[in-house]
């Protein structure tokens, strides 16, 4: 197949380098900065670069943009996609972008199908995309009820050869309820956790813990602002949540309250050791 890439960034790039060294398809990329497309073309991540005449000969559309990038992408070029392609967005965020193109690409004759890769890493751009970034990794997708499904299960094939293994299907407004948890939620608490006065002594002093919780702290300010603010509803619940759950660990050693601090703490061991028993 001709897959396409809009967006050379850790995952466009990293989705890019996977096709190339676990397929034999041919790709084609684009990216704003020449710098970044030239670096791609270099390394033989991309065959060519993606232009309106490549965007009709490709069978499938990945479009590795920022949420409100990627809309007014996908509503720019929708005349030019290929009838019967598919056009796959790669954003944090499902609920804004899929609104935000439904119009867009109703009665057209490609197919529409939000994505969103589960992998990353802390550090972002071309420079960091790595080929096996997806390995074993999930990718949620969130097509409209009307999608195809001979078009879905084409896609899933295609995310699967690129290492992908576990694939979960949902809606835009369960993706984003959700991933306000799992994702957004968490770099919120390493971004605020880091700002300790006490973080700069921590040489010598920490191991894996701090490792760990500070490793997504090192993040995209605008990106992730971006993000945040098209999801604030939901982060924003998580975020009360937590500052409520929180209150009551400090409550408890104002009070010198020992024994309810013991039932924080099992109460918290215990919740995780159920989810992972319901996960194996």
């Amino acid at each position: 197949m001709n897959i396409g890439i809009a967006g050379l960034g850790l995952i466009g790039g990293s989705m890019a380098k996977a096709v190339k060294s676990r397929t034999g398809h041919a790709v084609f990329g684009f990216d704003r900065d020449p710098a970044v497309l030239d670096a791609a073309l270099g390394e033989n991540a991309c065959d060519g670069i993606l232009d309106c005449g490549r965007l009709r000969g490709c069978d499938i559309v990945l479009v590795a943009l920022w949420p409100e990038d990627a809309v007014r992408w996908v509503a720019e070029n929708a005349d030019s996609f290929a009838p019967g392609g598919i056009v796959s967005d790669l954003c944090g965020v499902k609920g804004s972008v899929c609104a935000g193109v439904q119009k867009a690409v109703s009665n057209r004759a490609f197919t529409f199908i939000g994505a969103h890769p589960m992998a990353g890493k802390e550090r972002g751009g071309f420079q960091n995309a790595d080929a096996a970034l997806f390995e074993g990794a999930s990718v949620l997708l969130t097509p409209f009820p009307e999608a195809d499904e001979g078009q879905i299960e084409r896609l899933l094939a295609f995310y699967r050869s690129l290492g992908f293994e576990r694939i979960v299907r949902t809606t835009p407004e369960e993706h984003d309820r959700v991933i306000a948890y799992t994702s957004q939620l968490a770099h919120i608490v390493s971004n605020a956790y880091v700002k300790s006065p006490t973080a700069a002594l921590h040489h010598g002093f920490s191991a894996g813990s701090y490792r760990d919780l500070t490793r997504v702290a090192r993040l995209d300010e605008d990106l992730w602002t971006q993000l945040f603010m098209e999801n604030s509803a939901p982060l924003k619940a998580e975020l009360d949540g937590l500052v409520e759950r929180l209150t009551a660990y400090s409550e408890a050693l104002e009070n010198g309250d020992a024994e309810t601090l013991r039932l924080l703490l099992r109460e918290g061991r215990t919740t995780k050791e159920r989810i992972d028993a319901e996960n194996d």
